[in-house]
């Protein structure tokens, strides 16, 4: 690839024929709380594949698969069809987010030029919201596009924000749906940024299944979960532990009380 392209690589067969579909996008960041999220749509779901997105502004590397064969970092989209009444879904996952502000505009561009095709009614994101400390119960925190959507947020027990800024792919993708008529929201699990948090990826997913009227078996991520609080639980105990040895490195980055960072990942 040359500097900057970006490849598409389609699925063989049909184009599937979705009516208003939402897009819903989990890009790696911090905790991977999107990433999870999106993920577990897509295995429980059995969402099928559409296409994969290569750009030369990914990180020169390939990624080892389970079955032991390597293949070069790409984004995906993958579609499902309801069959009952909700929403019909395109989701979009990756491994990397490019690296750079142009490849980002342009990526962002390509993958709405896309979702444009199946008559797109609405963008979500999926993301962190990074408070540097531990919580029980993750808060998910929102944006949107449209003063009508935050008006609604309440309704879903999401906290709205007022200041701050969303960094990267999924601030980006939600402003330039809004410059084509599509409304934008992003959601955004808290965490402490510190681990992989399976615990926000669950609470973002649960508001956004509730908000499109999805259903989904939740077992597989409940686990993943609960090994996140087992993780956190660990790391609390190493932390009380070295106090009388001195504060740990994890530990002297914490603050006493959660920071409002305003991101966002």
């Amino acid at each position: 690839m040359s500097a900057r392209e970006i490849r598409f690589v389609y699925s063989t067969g049909d184009r599937p024929k979705l009516k208003s579909p939402y897009l819903v996008c989990g890009f790696p960041g911090s905790g991977y709380v999107g990433k999870l999220a999106v993920d577990h749509l897509i295995e429980e779901l059995r969402a099928k594949h559409l296409v994969d997105i290569y750009s030369s502004s990914f990180p020169p590397q390939v990624m080892i698969k389970p079955d032991g064969t390597a293949e070069l970092m790409k984004n995906s989209i993958f579609w499902w069809q309801s069959g009952d009444g909700s929403s019909d879904l395109l989701l979009l996952t990756g491994d990397s987010q490019p690296a750079n502000p142009d490849s980002e505009y342009s990526l962002a561009e390509e993958i709405l030029n896309i979702a444009e095709q199946f008559g797109t009614q609405g963008v979500f994101t999926l993301a962190a919201y990074i408070t540097g400390v531990f919580v029980d119960r993750p808060r998910v925190f929102g944006t949107a596009t449209d003063l009508e959507a935050v008006k609604a947020f309440s309704l879903h027990s999401i906290s709205a924000m007022d200041s701050g800024s969303i960094t990267g792919m999924n601030g980006l993708i939600i402003g330039i749906a809004k410059l084509r008529n599509m409304k934008g929201t992003c959601l955004l699990g808290e965490t402490s940024g510190y681990v992989v948090d399976a615990k926000a990826s669950k609470a973002i997913l649960e508001t956004l299944l509730q908000m499109i009227n999805v259903r989904v078996d939740m077992a597989s991520l409940d686990k993943r979960a609960k090994d996140t609080e087992i993780l956190i639980q660990t790391i609390e105990q190493q932390m009380l532990a070295g106090r009388g040895e001195g504060r740990s490195p994890l530990e002297s980055q914490q603050p006493q009380k959660p920071r409002d960072t305003g991101y966002i990942s």
